[in-house]
C-alpha cells in the first residue's frame, strides 16, 4: 500500500469500524497531544485504552492506565501510536503477537516505520502512518469545518443549535 496518501474512504472505513482504541504512549500531561487526543476520540463514543508503563494503575480522563499492550483488559480494534519512529517495530510486535491482533496500527503525525508497517499488512492488519485520527475524524465528520479549517468536506446540512460544541458523525456525508 502507497502510505503517502490515503483515500478519505480507508480513513473513514478504519474510523467507522473500530470501537477500542489502545493508546500507546498516552500522556497525562495536558501540554501533549495525546493527552487531548485521548479525550477527544474517548467523547466521540470510542473506547480508550491508555497504554503507558510509567503510568500504569494512574487514570487519564479517568481511564485506567496500562503498562503494556498484553494488559489491556479486552480485544484491542486499533493500536494509536504516541512514540518516535525508532519504538514503533517494537509497538506493531507487541500489538501482532496479541492473542487477538489489531485490525489497525495507526501511526500518528510525524511517525513512520515501513518496515514494521510491511510486517502488520502482511497479517492483514490495516495500517496508517503520519495521520492524527483526531484530525481526520473532525476531517471527515465536518467539525474541522465549523472552526474554519478547510476539510474538503461540504454540507448543506444546516448546523443544529444546541450547549456545548457540536459534534458531527462521519456516517454522515
Amino acid at each position: 500500500m502507497n502510505h503517502d496518501s490515503y483515500s478519505d474512504d480507508y480513513i473513514r472505513a478504519i474510523l467507522t469500524s473500530v470501537k477500542t482504541i489502545a493508546m500507546v504512549g498516552a500522556s497525562a500531561n495536558a501540554a501533549r497531544p495525546s493527552y487531548f487526543v485521548l479525550k477527544y476520540l474517548s467523547e466521540r463514543g470510542f473506547t480508550m485504552l491508555p497504554i503507558n508503563p510509567g503510568l500504569a494503575g494512574e487514570t487519564i480522563h479517568g481511564l485506567p492506565v496500562y503498562a503494556s499492550l498484553a494488559e489491556a483488559p479486552q480485544p484491542i480494534d486499533m493500536v494509536d501510536v504516541f512514540r518516535r519512529s525508532e519504538a514503533v517495530g517494537e509497538v506493531v510486535d507487541a500489538a501482532l503477537a496479541l492473542a487477538a491482533p489489531p485490525k489497525v496500527i495507526w501511526m500518528q503525525l510525524g511517525v513512520r516505520d515501513d518496515a514494521a508497517a510491511a510486517r502488520a499488512e502482511s497479517r492483514g492488519v490495516n495500517v496508517v502512518m503520519n495521520r492524527c485520527p483526531k484530525i481526520e475524524y473532525g476531517r471527515l465528520s465536518g467539525e474541522i469545518g465549523w472552526t474554519g479549517v478547510n476539510s474538503r468536506v461540504i454540507s448543506a446540512k444546516k448546523p443544529i443549535a444546541g450547549a456545548g460544541f457540536q459534534r458531527l458523525s462521519l456516517d454522515k456525508r
